[in-house]
């Protein structure tokens, strides 16, 4: 039978290791901060806070919510997005000046984390069309756009359509917008006709962070009816302990109802919060369980 002094023991020992595990997350981070132009190896990061690369891996995931690899991504898109916002500076000499070897290397970075290329960041989607319009759903007016590439932006219009449109040209502020309808839109009105197409059917050009889009990715992959939590999110990304990271991607959705933001609950079954109101999201629920049991 444990002692209380064992276990007091016990719980001191654990939070030492989580101090000393603390404190060697912390000097990778301003180790990556302060060395992301040279590109650092998982090696070498490894080393710079004594450990071997596989357990530096795991423990920085753990406590970051995303790789080492990852991190570093981060920190070298975002300099590169602030290089770029200087009109002066080229592709090729933002790609050097973030570490990267070339341009090649910056283009697959924002292709992959921010979803369009430098250039078109650069442009704020300037060589981007963008076809835009509105739509009646049982929850509201909606705003819908999309591109050659696919859906970019739902939004409830919640009765402004000049705002509904202001927040849209937010997203892309030098793209042309041509107010008409368009085959990808109407595909993406289609579950309010109980046409359900098969999310990976519908195609969508959002921009996002690698993480954001993983956890878009995984919404898409909650079937109609169905709820699940914010950490139940997380574990199926295997993020388990990310919950508010995934919170915050889930509410930075570009793409309302499609991407099904309104299916995350919290762990205590509370309905939670919804960028366009808790009532909604709680009419959007019932609305799907209803339709699922007709069918």
């Amino acid at each position: 039978m444990e002692t209380k002094e064992h276990k007091q023991e016990t719980e001191n020992k654990e939070e030492v290791k989580q101090e000393i595990n603390y404190d060697r997350i912390a000097r990778a981070i301003e180790f990556f901060r302060a060395d992301f132009k040279q590109q650092p190896s998982l090696e070498e990061a490894a080393r710079h806070v004594h450990l071997s690369p596989f357990h530096f891996q795991r423990l920085f995931t753990e406590w970051a919510g995303v790789t080492p690899k990852q991190f570093l991504q981060y920190i070298s898109l975002s300099y590169a997005k602030k290089l770029l916002k200087g009109p002066e500076i080229t592709l090729f000499d933002t790609a050097l000046e973030t570490g990267l070897s070339g341009t090649g290397r910056l283009h697959d970075l924002f292709v992959k984390m921010e979803g369009m290329t430098p250039g078109e960041f650069r442009n704020g989607g300037a060589e981007l069309t963008i076809n835009y319009d509105f739509a009646d759903t049982p929850f509201g007016e909606i705003i819908t756009a999309a591109t050659s590439r696919g859906i970019c932006y739902i939004a409830f219009s919640n009765g402004n359509r000049t705002e509904a449109v202001d927040l849209l040209v937010q997203q892309f502020p030098r793209a042309a917008y041509r107010r008409q309808t368009d085959p990808i839109q109407q595909a993406a009105l289609l579950p309010f006709r109980k046409d359900w197409p098969q999310p990976e059917t519908i195609r969508l050009h959002v921009k996002g962070t690698a993480f954001q889009l993983k956890v878009w990715e995984m919404l898409l992959k909650v079937p109609m009816g169905e709820l699940i939590t914010y950490s139940g999110l997380a574990t199926r990304l295997d993020r388990p302990r990310a919950s508010r990271a995934v919170g915050s991607a889930v509410a930075d959705n570009p793409v309302a109802i499609l991407i099904p933001c309104h299916r995350v609950i919290r762990s205590t079954g509370i309905i939670g919060e919804y960028h366009w109101g808790s009532t909604r999201k709680t009419a959007m629920i019932g609305w799907e369980i209803s339709q699922v049991a007709e069918d």
